[in-house]
């Protein structure tokens, strides 16, 4: 399992379009993958629950990957989340 923090640059943080990109690369991946705003556990892999993170410009979020292709998911994640800018 490894985990990194992520601080949201997106103007107006996680919403519908950038959470259903992430749902999608996330899907790609065997490796169960969490983010995690404040208490909210959110999965990577469901639209619904990345929505009720309530994740803002400026939220700092943690991500969690755990399987056995969790470094590459993990690249990939953070990787698009760095993309999103609105």
């Amino acid at each position: 399992m490894i985990s990194q923090d992520f601080i949201i640059q997106n103007k107006v943080g996680l919403h519908a379009r950038p959470a259903s990109l992430l749902v999608k690369k996330a899907s790609d991946f065997k490796a169960k993958i969490e983010l995690q705003n404040g208490s909210c556990i959110a999965n990577a892999k469901s639209i619904l629950s990345l929505l009720s993170l309530g994740a803002a410009k400026g939220s700092k979020i943690n991500i969690t990957v755990e399987g056995e292709d969790e470094n590459e998911a993990m690249e990939a994640i953070l990787k698009m989340l760095a993309e999103f800018t609105d």
